[in-house]
């Protein structure tokens, strides 16, 4: 073991603490010093100064320790109960956990107990119900707890608990903390009231009274917005000074034409973000625009104007799809859109057959195609454009900064980069959306399109779902069609389809019991030929009922669809719900959407609560957010992005504002942060994000 004096940030943790040690932290991928402080805390709860049994006051939280002498596990009812008795010199101490029938194997007589609660009295006994508890050492005395304190909880397993964490941290943390360098000015920290980076983490570990456990976690918070919103202003920076677009042209006469090829009048929030997206192309900065609207506000009309300036002028527009089906679903409306048209579109997806591929890519190389509509296939290195002006992006969420990135260099003239247009169905919480696409100018439809109706949503249990299927039966016979969704189809043996949770689909068609009526599959293992086929026989009215999955999910558009059943909806996260459910709704006729679920988390029922009662998908994804997290809401879908470990958007909303001027105004006066007193901060922010951001080449 290296003196302490010897210690870095990076020296490995199988140095300095035991192997076994070093093994089970690993597990939890703390390898080294570095990575042992920067292991937070998940929380901090108050430990009780001790006393002996004999003091321990009814009514108020006390700690006392003892050995346990007796127990006994109550199996009655759902959960049971665990019951000790646990005794030191000066009494008697009952404990009771509810539910606490795991609690078996460490609560034992002989075992000694440190346990913390609210103290009660039964009868002339003191006692305590759901008691946290500490085994203590059977061998040597651990040291009592003679002042109350706030003590770290740590993200553990079960190799190793939260206790012996917290020990390990105590032992390394003074010598670790000497070695943090701060990447901000004392003088910008004192004018915001944030402590020093090392402070802010031995506030974390070992915080001193709960004020200390806040203003740490501030700092540690402010750091991780900053850090990204400085990448993010200085690729924004980067855009605007080094690249040029093309300047595409809008007279009256081509609005005139454009407009003329969409299928209804624009609405008034469409126009409005019409007018904002001419007004970006028809500079040489490169645009870079967030899209939003909600489910069936338009966005596709949108995009298709942008597309057809492009062509007007000359040059070429792409538009990428996360799936297949999206892409599929864009072609055909498009196409449809511009039915008799000089424009050439082409649509290039992974299922696209080699020779058909070859010709396309040929012509986007030759200028040939005008708009080509397509998935990740886009991206790929043969792909290249003689001028692409516009590249839209459907569904942000999926794909991220550092795809964007491939699309803009994907131009056959290095020195010009494309116009970007990134849409989402899927409503963004502006505090997110200004975290995720701080990059992006933001746009919002508003309103949608007339013609649309309420949609009435009802959550139901299995053992009602009968009443979900009743409906539908009711609504096909009176020529309606429908939607039940299942949560996924996964290939089976001998080429079948079957369910993740075997038998639901099964179930899902025995429950639809439409006899002489048309019931068809619809999922992301059957072939293109196939779901093409399959959607345009339900478009035309030749299938009355759709078992899908989420591949239904964005860009079906059939107004005849009134009701949607989805199974096992509490698996699904409130906007993919709410995505789905915009799938019925389309047309003047009332809709219905059943979510059948037996939610086992108060996150589940959560969810499934707010769909019933809102049909607001801004107001959906911020509850989603608070609900899930922002790691779960985007997981490893946001490009290689990693989720905050301690800032919350929704949370922290005014440290995010304040962390989003402050990179402004940095990069502003130092744009690649090269000062010798920023050459800190920029090293760990290209660590964190310069990946993700694509800032390789900054600088």
């Amino acid at each position: 073991m290296p003196k302490e004096r010897d210690i870095s940030l990076v020296t490995p943790l199988a140095e300095v603490l035991t192997p076994r040690q070093a093994a089970q932290l690993a597990e939890l991928g703390v390898t080294n010093v570095g990575r042992l402080v920067a292991h937070l805390p998940m929380r901090h709860e108050r430990l009780e100064a001790e006393s002996v049994i004999e003091n321990l006051k009814a009514g108020a939280i006390g700690t006392a320790r003892g050995e346990v002498t007796a127990v006994r596990p109550v199996r009655s009812g759902r959960g049971g109960r665990l019951e000790a008795v646990l005794m030191d010199e000066t009494g008697r101490l009952d404990v009771v956990w509810f539910n606490g029938l795991y609690l078996v194997e460490r609560v034992r007589p002989g075992v000694r107990l440190r346990v913390t609660g609210k103290v009660q009295t039964r009868g002339p006994q003191t006692q305590m119900i759901n008691p946290k508890i500490e085994v203590l050492n059977p061998i040597k005395d651990e040291p009592v707890e003679k002042d109350g304190r706030w003590r770290p909880v740590y993200p553990a397993s079960e190799e190793i608990n939260s206790a012996a964490i917290e020990k390990i941290v105590a032992k390394i943390l003074p010598g670790a903390l000497a070695l943090i360098e701060d990447h901000l000015p004392e003088a910008f920290r004192k004018e915001r009231d944030l402590p020093s980076l090392a402070e802010a983490y031995r506030m974390q570990h070992a915080p001193l009274t709960e004020h200390e456990t806040k203003v740490s976690r501030r700092r540690l918070a402010y750091d991780e917005f900053l850090l990204l919103q400085l990448g993010v202003a200085m690729k924004r920076a980067q855009l605007r000074e080094r690249s040029r677009a093309p300047a595409l042209g809008i007279s009256d006469e081509v609005d005139k034409r454009i407009r003329a090829r969409f299928p209804y009048t624009l609405t008034k929030g469409q126009d409005a973000v019409v007018k904002e997206i001419a007004a970006d192309l028809s500079t040489w900065i490169p645009t870079n625009r967030l899209v939003q609207g909600d489910v069936g506000s338009g966005k596709t009309v949108v995009a298709l104007y942008a597309m057809l300036m492009s062509a007007a002028s000359g040059h070429q527009s792409a538009l990428l799809a996360p799936t297949e089906l999206l892409a599929e679903q864009h072609f055909a409306n498009i196409t449809r859109m511009l039915e008799g048209s000089r424009v050439k579109v082409e649509l290039l997806t992974g299922g696209t057959p080699d020779k058909e591929r070859e010709r396309i890519v040929g012509g986007l190389a030759s200028g040939a195609i005008d708009i080509v509509i397509g998935t990740h296939a886009i991206l790929t290195e043969d792909v290249q454009f003689k001028s692409l002006a516009v590249a839209i992006i459907d569904e942000q969420h999926r794909f991220g900064v550092s795809q964007r990135a491939t699309l803009r260099t994907s131009a056959s003239d290095e020195r010009m980069t494309p116009h970007v247009l990134v849409m989402t169905a899927t409503p963004i919480p502006r505090s997110l959306a200004m975290t995720l696409f701080g990059d992006l100018d933001i746009s919002v439809i508003e309103g949608l399109p007339p013609g649309r109706t309420p949609i009435v949503t009802k959550v139901v249990s299995s053992h009602d779902r009968r009443a979900a299927y009743a409906e539908l039966r009711e609504r096909v016979e009176r020529g309606e069609q429908g939607y039940v969704v299942v949560p996924a189809i996964e290939p089976g043996k001998a080429g079948e389809q079957q369910l993740v949770d075997v038998g639901t689909v099964q179930r899902a068609l025995e429950d639809i019991y439409l006899p002489g009526k048309r019931v068809a599959t619809l999922h992301g293992q059957l072939k293109r030929d196939t779901r093409e086929a399959a959607m345009e026989r339900f478009r035309l009215g030749k299938i009355d009922v759709v078992v899908a999955t989420t591949v239904i999910e964005v860009g079906v558009d059939v107004a005849n669809a009134t009701i949607m059943i989805v199974e096992q909806a509490d698996r699904f996260g409130l906007a993919q719900l709410h995505q789905l459910r915009g799938r019925v709704g389309r047309g003047a006729k009332s809709s219905a959407c059943y979510l059948i679920a037996d939610p086992t988390t108060e996150g589940g029922e959560a969810r499934l609560s707010v769909m019933e009662r809102s049909t607001d998908g801004f107001e959906l994804a911020e509850k989603d957010l608070e609900i899930r997290g922002m790691g779960e809401l985007f997981g490893t879908k946001q490009a290689g992005m990693a989720p905050f470990k301690v800032a919350e958007p929704v949370r922290d909303r005014e440290l995010l504002n304040l962390a989003r001027r402050d990179a402004a105004a940095w990069i502003k006066a130092s744009a690649t942060l090269n000062k010798p007193e920023e050459l800190l901060l920029r090293k760990r922010l290209m660590k964190a994000h310069g990946k993700f951001l694509g800032l390789g080449d900054v600088g």
